[in-house]
């Protein structure tokens, strides 16, 4: 399973661990993926990965 938002398309994100002595390597961070049900335009129902973000905003609006 590849860690993408069906809905906005947030995936995994890059950048540096930094040490107590400042030294950096490279990281990543994997998008907050939950497995939700979802109901399409033509009233299906699918299960698939959301970020909680995209929940959130979902739960708000209805």
């Amino acid at each position: 399973m590849s860690r993408v938002c069906s809905i906005c398309g947030k995936g995994p994100m890059s950048g540096n661990q930094v040490s107590h002595s400042n030294r950096k390597t490279r990281r990543t961070w994997s998008a907050n993926i939950h497995k939700v049900k979802i109901m399409k335009e033509n009233g299906a129902v699918t299960k698939e990965y959301v970020c909680a973000r995209c929940i959130k905003t979902r739960k708000k609006s209805s």
